[in-house]
């Protein structure tokens, strides 16, 4: 009897030790398997990382690359574009109250011929009359000023001016022709038609070396 509680002992101990060895085997192999699934998470999750930081630095490399190009293109700009200032020094030596620019503005946008020897400025009073040899011509009802060219070709503009970037401007010929053939009151009303057909022309600022140009051939009498 002793014998046989002897032998069932020893089976129960030995099936402990099996039951043991097998857990252990199993934690083992469960081990096994979670330690690759924490090296992919943390392999994944690292590479995420690099890509977020590669992607920072060339949205940061875009962003310098736009800014050094814009500051290039405005630095061009204004390297072609003289300033409003510049533009005023340019024409600086020249008497405003003499009103040269104005007048040589006035020919560069309406004078019948650019290419003249000399531009002649005559200053005409109000109550002249428009066509100075004809005793019955109309006159001017306002201060106006006449330029013409050195020769008959070169043509005239006479103009009055309003003081606000506007002239008016009168169709009058450089040089009158009379015959003895026409009507008494014909020039008188052939001059007061001038004065009523007046055309309102904004005088446009022109280009600064041209006027320059027009300034030093102008003689004002």
């Amino acid at each position: 009897m002793k014998k046989l509680a002897k032998v069932f002992y020893c089976n129960v101990a030995l099936l402990f030790f099996v039951l043991l060895l097998a857990g252990c085997t199993v934690g083992t192999s469960e081990e096994s398997k979670t330690a690759p699934a924490e090296n992919d998470s943390a392999s994944e999750s690292q590479k995420v990382t690099n890509e977020t930081q590669e992607s920072n630095r060339t949205d940061e490399k875009k962003d310098e690359s736009v800014s050094t190009t814009g500051s290039e293109e405005t630095k061009n700009e204004e390297s072609n574009h003289p300033s409003e200032s510049e533009e005023d020094d340019t024409l600086s030596g020249y008497s405003s109250e003499e009103k040269e620019i104005e007048y040589a503005r006035v020919w560069l946008q309406l004078g019948p011929n650019q290419e003249i020897d000399e531009l002649n400025v005559r200053q005409i009073s109000a109550g002249e009359p428009i066509n100075p040899n004809d005793d019955t011509s109309a006159s001017y009802p306002e201060d106006v000023i006449q330029l013409a060219g050195s020769r008959l070709v070169d043509g005239s503009v006479t103009y009055s001016s309003n003081g606000d970037g506007t002239i008016n401007v009168y169709n009058v010929p450089l040089r009158w022709d009379s015959s003895p053939d026409v009507d008494k009151n014909f020039m008188h009303e052939y001059t007061e038609g001038i004065i009523k057909k007046t055309e309102l022309v904004h005088v446009d600022p022109g280009n600064d070396k041209e006027i320059i140009k027009l300034i030093d051939i102008m003689n004002i009498h």
